[in-house]
């Protein structure tokens, strides 16, 4: 399964803020990368670059690659709606998110690795896609085998994070995707028309 293996602190240099949640490293050194990164005069960015920019954050946020990315804006472009929410909303859809949110796991990577190693289901049956687009109503649940991983019981026990459009039940380690997530409460710093503008030229 293709996904980005590198440096993650180093891309969150690269936009300015932590993309991939909390980062000691990344509070240390929170200015570019490179030999000059805390000294370098950056000229003023193009429009393209600022939108490229824009971007790379959200894959890299979402943990998506390129050609799954431009899909995905394929997809809402078909769709009704603004684009760029809608895009967004799909990116919030997937299912590694969701288990991300539901704080069975402290990350998207996580999230992602707990998907493709079989702990998760959907309406009580097992799924091993990460990408997996969720539909509201859906069941998602801890495997029963995999209600003692110490990794997810870690995560769900500090987990304190309260999102409206999803219902999470500790005791049966199940929650629901109530409905799919407006703009406004999806948390990320993304400016999504500017992914737009990018993807239209």
């Amino acid at each position: 399964m293709a996904r980005y293996t590198g440096p993650k602190t180093k891309i969150a240099r690269k936009f300015g803020e932590a993309i991939f949640g909390d980062d000691k490293s990344f509070e240390k050194k929170n200015y570019p990368p490179g030999q000059h990164g805390s000294n370098r005069r950056r000229g003023k960015k193009s429009e393209y670059a600022v939108q490229l920019a824009e971007k790379q954050k959200a894959k890299y946020t979402y943990g998506i690659l390129e050609r799954q990315f431009r899909n995905l804006f394929a997809e809402a472009k078909r769709k009704e709606g603004v684009t760029g929410e809608v895009l967004l909303q799909l990116c919030e859809s997937r299912l590694d998110n969701v288990v991300f949110r539901m704080g069975i796991s402290p990350s998207r990577s996580g999230a992602r690795q707990l998907v493709s190693h079989r702990h998760i289901t959907v309406n009580g049956d097992v799924v091993n896609i990460p990408s997996y687009k969720l539909r509201p109503g859906d069941v998602v649940g801890v495997r029963e085998k995999s209600k003692s991983v110490q990794s997810i019981v870690d995560s769900l026990a500090n987990n304190s994070s309260v999102y409206e459009w999803i219902t999470w039940n500790t005791a049966t380690q199940q929650g629901t995707f109530v409905t799919v997530p407006e703009r406004l409460q999806i948390p990320e710093n993304i400016k999504e028309q500017l992914i737009v503008e990018l993807y239209s030229k």
